[in-house]
C-alpha cells in the first residue's frame, strides 16, 4: 500500500513536470546561474530566481492574484542575485517549453534602497524592456517567437545600456496561445544587480503593477487562434503595453511626414533702376509734330547685326542689291554687296540717333 501510493506521487510528479515548462538556467557572459527547482525540495535552495511551485501555467482569474507577479504568493529571495553590466545580455534557458503559438514580455522592477531580497515587487514599479509574438506570417498559420523557444529553449533580453545601476527584479513571462480563448501565463522573477553608469529610469507613465498591468478584455488575452479573424492577421497586439526606450521618456512618436512650411521664404527684391533725367519714348512715341518738344530719344528694338547676310532687318536692302548684281561677276557683286550692307548699317544708326522714325 505504502509502495502503490509513493508510486502515485510520484507519477504524478511526473506527469506535471512534463507539461509547461520553466526557466532553468540564466547565463550572463561566462556566469551560469542555477533556476529555481520547483520539484526539489525547497528547503535548502538558493538561487537568483524567485521560488515557484510548479511548471503549470496560471489562467485569466489569476491576473487579479499576486501570483501573477512572480508565480508565486510573494515569496521573498534566497539570499542571492546576479552582477550584470547595463547593456550586456542575459539568456534565459527553459528546462523545457511546448506550445509554439506563444509570446513573451519581459520586465523589470527598481528594488527599495534596502534591496531585493526581503522585497516582494509589490507596485507600480515594473516597466518593459522587450517583447515579441508573432514573428511572420498568419496568427493561425505563422511562426512565432514560442516557435524559437521551442527549439532552441532560450531566448536573449538586452539590460538597457542607460539604465541607472542599482538592484532591480527581472521578471520573464511566457504567454502561451495555443488554445482558444484561454491564455496560459507563466511568470518568473530574479534578483540582479545592474552595474554601469548609466542615469535614465522610465518614466511614471511607463510603470506598471502585477496585479493589474494585464486584464482578461486586453485584445492580445482575449484571444481567438481558432477564429477566423486569426487565419488572415499577421500581427498580435502584445499585452502589458510598450516597450521603455531606454531614454528617461514616453516612446518615441511615430514618424510623421515633413510638415509643408506655412511662411513663404523672403525674396529680396531686385534694386530699382535708375530713372535717366529723360526717359526714351515708346517707339514711334517722339513722332509729334513740328511741335513736339519731349524726349527724342526712341525705344529701340533689339536689332542684331547677322554677318550672313541671312537674317536681321537689312534682308531686303541685301535681296536688292543681289538682284541689281546678278549679272555682275561673282567677285564684284559680293564686293558691292559688302560696302553697300556697311553703306545702309551706318545710314540707320545715324537716323537712329537723330530721333528720326525708322521702320
Amino acid at each position: 500500500m505504502q509502495f502503490s501510493t509513493l508510486l502515485y506521487v510520484a507519477t504524478s510528479l511526473l506527469a506535471t513536470a512534463s507539461a509547461h515548462g520553466g526557466i532553468g538556467k540564466y547565463t550572463i557572459g561566462t556566469d551560469v546561474y542555477q533556476g529555481w527547482q520547483p520539484y526539489q525540495s525547497a528547503s535548502g535552495q538558493k538561487s537568483i530566481q524567485r521560488q515557484y511551485g510548479s511548471f503549470d501555467p496560471l489562467m485569466i482569474p489569476d491576473l487579479q492574484k499576486v501570483n501573477i507577479r512572480c508565480n508565486n504568493a510573494g515569496a521573498l529571495g534566497t539570499g542571492l542575485s546576479a552582477s550584470v553590466a547595463a547593456g550586456s545580455t542575459i539568456k534565459s534557458t527553459w528546462t523545457q517549453w511546448t506550445h509554439r503559438p506563444a509570446a513573451i514580455m519581459v520586465y523589470m522592477a527598481k528594488c527599495p534602497s534596502s534591496g531585493c531580497n526581503g522585497w516582494d515587487g509589490a507596485g507600480t514599479v515594473w516597466f518593459k524592456i522587450a517583447h515579441a509574438g508573432l514573428i511572420s506570417g498568419t496568427q493561425q498559420a505563422g511562426i512565432w517567437i514560442g516557435d524559437q523557444i521551442v527549439d532552441t529553449l532560450s531566448w536573449d533580453v538586452k539590460i538597457p545600456a542607460t539604465l541607472a545601476p542599482g538592484e532591480y527584479l527581472i521578471r520573464h513571462d511566457l504567454l502561451a496561445l495555443h488554445q482558444k480563448d484561454n491564455p496560459q501565463f507563466y511568470p518568473e522573477c530574479a534578483q540582479l544587480i545592474v552595474t554601469g553608469s548609466g542615469t535614465s529610469v522610465p518614466p511614471s507613465s511607463l510603470l506598471l503593477a502585477f496585479p493589474g498591468a494585464y486584464k482578461a478584455t486586453d485584445p492580445g488575452i482575449a484571444f481567438n487562434i481558432d477564429g477566423d479573424a486569426a487565419k488572415t492577421a499577421t500581427s498580435y497586439p502584445i499585452p502589458g503595453g510598450p516597450v521603455w526606450d531606454g531614454t528617461g521618456n514616453a516612446p518615441a512618436p511615430e514618424p510623421q511626414p515633413e510638415p509643408v512650411p506655412t511662411t513663404l521664404a523672403t525674396v529680396p527684391a531686385p534694386p530699382k533702376p535708375t530713372t535717366p533725367s529723360c526717359s526714351p519714348v515708346a517707339r514711334y512715341g517722339q513722332c509729334g509734330g513740328k511741335t513736339y518738344s519731349g524726349c527724342t530719344g526712341a525705344v529701340l528694338d533689339l536689332v542684331v547685326l547677322d554677318p550672313s547676310g541671312t537674317g536681321g532687318r537689312n534682308n531686303n536692302k541685301k535681296k536688292a542689291v543681289a538682284k541689281k548684281n546678278k549679272k555682275k561677276n561673282k567677285k564684284e557683286a559680293a564686293k558691292e554687296t559688302d560696302e553697300e550692307d556697311w553703306d545702309t548699317w551706318e545710314r540707320y544708326l545715324a537716323r537712329l540717333e537723330r530721333g528720326e522714325r525708322v521702320a
